[in-house]
C-alpha cells in the first residue's frame, strides 16, 4: 500500500519589500511540501490574511510602515494564533525587536543578512527550510499576554520590591560550595525562561546556567532583556570567571559552555558544532554534573531534539536532581521528552511550577557545603 502523501505546509509571507517577498517565496518553494498562500507587505495586512487564509506558518519582518512585525505578532497571537518565524535584521536593533516578539509568542527567528540581497539570504535557505518546518509542528495556543506598548517599553518603570527568599544566603568564599542549576532550552526557549526568570532572586542562593541554542548575534542583547524580568543578576558568560551564586549566566552563542574542577566557566569557540548543537547543552551539564555532583540540579525546557539527554543522566548519576518542561506547556517536547526517556528526571512539570520546585531543591541543599564534599 502506497504510503499517504505528507501534507502541504501553508505558509504566509510577511515583509514590506517585494523583493524581498520574491526571495523568501523562491527558497520557500525549493522545499516541495512548503506551499506560500500569500504575501503581506504590513501588519495590517498579515493580520487580516492570517484570518482568511488560515496559513500553518507565517514568516514576520519586524520592521515595516504602519502596523510593524511586533504589534501583527501581539495582534495575531491574542486573537488567531499561528506558527510566527520571525525573519530579521541580525543587527542589535534587529534583535532586540526580534527577541520581543519570541516573547509575545512567535516561535522561531531566522536571522536575516545585512544586506537582504539575494546571494546573502541563500546563506540562510536550509536554516529558514528548517525552522519553517518545525514551527508546522508546535500547537499554538493565544501567548500574547502582555501588550505591544508594554513590550516596547519594557524596563522603563520600576519593579516593585519583592521579599527576600525564605533562608537568607550565608556569605559564601573560595572554600564553600554551592547549588548550580542548568536550564537547558531550544525552540520556543527565549519566552518561557521569559515566563521562569521572575522567581530568582537578588539572594538567590545558588549560581544558574541558561543554555539556549541561539546565534552569537542575539545573546548580549537577550542577557540585557531577561535581566528586565527578574532581579537575580543576569549577564552573559564570560571565559575563565568563577561561578558566583545569585548569578543568572547566559552561553554566549557560538560557544560551548564547561565549568571546570575548580568552579570557574570555560567558553569554546572553536569546537563547532558537537553532536549538531552549538552551543551543546550535554557538555555544560556534564561538566556541572562532575563539578556539583549532588548540588547540581539539570532543568530540561521546550526545544527540538535530544541535546540535554546525556547530560541529565550525568547530573542524576553524580546524585542531583533533573526536572523536565511536561509536553501541554513545552512549545516543543522533543528535548523534555528525550530527558524522560533517560529515567533521569525526577519530576516533570508545567512551566508555572518550574522555579517553585528550583527553589524547594536549592534550598533544601544550600547549606554551606566545604570544597571537596560529596
Amino acid at each position: 500500500m502506497a504510503p499517504s502523501p505528507t501534507k502541504d505546509i501553508r505558509v504566509l509571507i510577511v515583509d514590506d519589500s517585494a523583493f524581498m517577498r520574491k526571495v523568501l517565496e523562491t527558497i520557500l518553494v525549493s522545499d516541495e511540501q512548503l506551499k506560500v498562500v500569500g504575501h503581506a507587505k504590513d501588519g495590517r495586512e498579515a493580520v487580516r490574511l492570517a484570518e482568511s487564509l488560515k496559513p500553518d506558518v507565517i514568516t514576520m519582518d519586524i520592521n515595516m510602515p504602519g502596523m510593524d512585525g511586533l504589534q501583527a505578532t501581539a495582534e495575531i497571537m491574542s486573537t488567531n494564533p499561528r506558527a510566527i518565524v520571525v525573519v530579521s535584521s541580525e543587527s542589535r536593533q534587529g534583535a532586540a525587536s526580534t527577541l520581543r516578539a519570541l516573547e509575545l509568542g512567535a516561535i522561531e527567528f531566522v536571522a536575516k543578512p545585512s544586506s537582504g540581497i539575494d546571494l546573502d539570504m541563500q546563506s540562510v535557505r536550509e536554516d529558514l527550510l528548517r525552522k519553517v518546518r518545525v514551527a508546522a509542528k508546535v500547537r499554538v495556543v493565544r501567548t500574547a499576554s502582555r501588550t505591544v506598548s508594554a513590550v516596547t517599553n519594557a524596563g522603563s518603570a520600576e519593579t516593585p520590591a519583592r521579599p527576600a527568599m525564605v533562608r537568607p544566603r550565608e556569605a559564601i568564599d573560595s572554600a564553600q560550595r554551592f547549588p548550580v542549576v542548568v536550564l537547558a532550552a531550544s525552540t520556543g526557549g527565549p519566552a518561557t525562561v521569559m515566563r521562569l526568570a521572575p522567581g530568582f532572586t537578588r539572594d538567590f542562593p545558588a549560581a544558574v546556567i541558561l543554555v539556549q541554542h541561539m546565534p552569537a548575534a542575539f545573546t548580549t542583547q537577550y542577557a540585557a532583556q531577561l535581566a528586565e524580568f527578574t532581579e537575580i543578576h543576569v549577564k552573559e558568560a564570560e571565559n575563565n570567571e568563577s561561578l558566583m551564586p545569585g548569578t543568572f549566566y547566559i552561553c554566549p552563542g557560538g560557544y560551548h559552555l564547561r565549568v571546570s574542577s575548580a568552579g570557574r566557566i570555560q567558553l569554546d569557540g572553536n569546537s563547532g558544532r558537537i553532536q549538531g548543537y552549538l552551543p551543546n547543552i550535554d557538555l555544560t551539564m556534564e561538566s556541572v554534573a562532575a563539578y556539583a555532583g549532588p548540588l547540581s540540579i539539570g532543568v530540561v525546557l521546550t526545544g527540538m531534539g535530544n541535546d540535554g539527554a546525556s547530560g541529565s543522566r550525568a547530573i542524576k548519576t553524580a546524585g542531583g536532581m533533573v526536572l523536565a518542561q511536561d509536553e501541554a506547556t513545552s512549545v516543543i517536547f522533543g528535548m523534555p521528552a528525550e530527558a524522560i526517556k533517560t529515567g533521569a528526571v525526577s519530576q516533570v512539570l508545567g512551566i508555572d511550577d518550574v522555579y517553585a520546585a528550583i527553589e524547594k531543591q536549592v534550598l533544601a541543599i544550600s547549606r554551606v557545603v566545604p570544597v571537596g564534599a560529596r
